[in-house]
């Protein structure tokens, strides 16, 4: 076992975890963070796309022993203590960017850097943001749809 210090979500985390444990196993089955999703458990999907310091980073392909000393954010973050959707995840509802839901989490941890840039983002930005994650439902205009109209308000 390997003791490691991290914040997640803003609360500092101090584990004894197993060298080779993934960062996506140690955020859902030791922290309960359910939100993160393990789709194809090599990189492919994002799924399970995190902030690491700031950085959209696969999860699944980061061991828990790499997050030492680091920030994580999850998407339970996005979302105030009350339950209140963060502007995006309100948009995405709103354009119907949500089908079944699994990419959702890794999508909304992509894009979240771009929108606290501040900038006003074009389609083309938008897609290349979101370009590592797949999604099987929506065809993507959803989600760059309401990712766009978010960035402009």
């Amino acid at each position: 076992m390997t003791p490691i210090s991290l914040t997640v979500n803003g609360t500092v985390c101090e584990l004894d975890v197993p060298p080779r444990l993934l960062l996506a196993d140690l955020l859902r089955d030791e922290l309960g963070l359910t939100g993160t999703k393990i789709g194809c458990a090599m990189g492919a999907c994002g799924a399970c796309t995190v902030l690491v310091d700031g950085e959209p980073l696969r999860s699944c392909l980061m061991f828990a022993v790499q997050a030492d000393g680091r920030s994580v954010r999850t998407v339970e973050d996005l979302a105030t203590p009350d339950g209140n959707l963060d502007p995006l995840q309100r948009a995405l509802r709103e354009h119907h960017g949500l089908q079944c839901g699994y990419c959702t989490p890794g999508m909304l941890m992509a894009i979240t850097p771009l929108l606290e840039s501040g900038q006003s983002l074009e389609p083309d930005a938008v897609r290349e943001a979101i370009a590592g994650n797949l999604c099987r439902c929506t065809g993507y205009e959803t989600i760059v749809d309401a990712v766009v109209e978010v960035s402009r308000r």
